[in-house]
């Protein structure tokens, strides 16, 4: 602000006075500490931290079932399938990895799981795409997909999306309840 503005400012607000309000929101707000801050580059190593732990190299073997991707997460009832299969969750949120190379996809998951976390979605759908519009015709993310969701702890189960949901290019995945 220029000082003839400052100037200007301090004349017209020259004969005003505060008003004594007492209000419970306004006290609380102002006697409340401020929240600490996060360090940006704790965030990205943080995030450079759940990326390096979800492995290229894992292969989680499915036997590659009858009905396409299937996993559970041990400890866990075999019903659980047979309910996501079913639709007895609704899906509450999606994402599509069109597009997406092998990295960014990677990436792109692990943000949409730890935001669903956040939000205390349940149920989600991952579109990976059927691998038509690949070099060899074949579905590349799929692959990983599954392979990621199987590393990843939030997970419980996922299993193909039914055929109105995107059959063998999406996956229905029911992640942890988080309160």
């Amino acid at each position: 602000m220029k000082d003839d503005e400052k100037d200007l400012f301090k004349e017209a607000v020259r004969n005003v006075k505060p008003l004594k309000i007492k209000s419970k929101t306004i006290e609380t707000y102002i006697s409340e500490p401020k929240p600490k801050p996060i360090a940006s580059k704790f965030l990205e190593d943080e995030k450079k931290v759940l990326l390096d732990s979800l492995s290229d190299d894992y292969i989680y073997d499915d036997g590659m079932l009858e009905d396409g991707l299937l996993f559970l997460s041990p400890g866990h009832s075999p019903d659980i399938i047979k309910k996501l299969k079913k639709g007895y969750w609704v899906v509450q949120g999606s994402i599509d990895l069109h597009g997406m190379v092998s990295q960014e996809a990677k990436s792109y998951i692990v943000d949409y799981i730890h935001e669903c976390k956040k939000r205390h979605l349940r149920c989600i759908r991952i579109i990976h795409g059927k691998g038509i519009g690949s070099k060899n015709k074949e579905p590349v993310l799929r692959n990983k997909v599954k392979n990621w969701l199987a590393q990843k702890d939030e997970v419980i189960a996922y299993a193909q999306a039914p055929k109105h949901d995107g059959g063998s290019g999406a996956v229905i995945v029911l992640l942890k309840e988080y309160n």
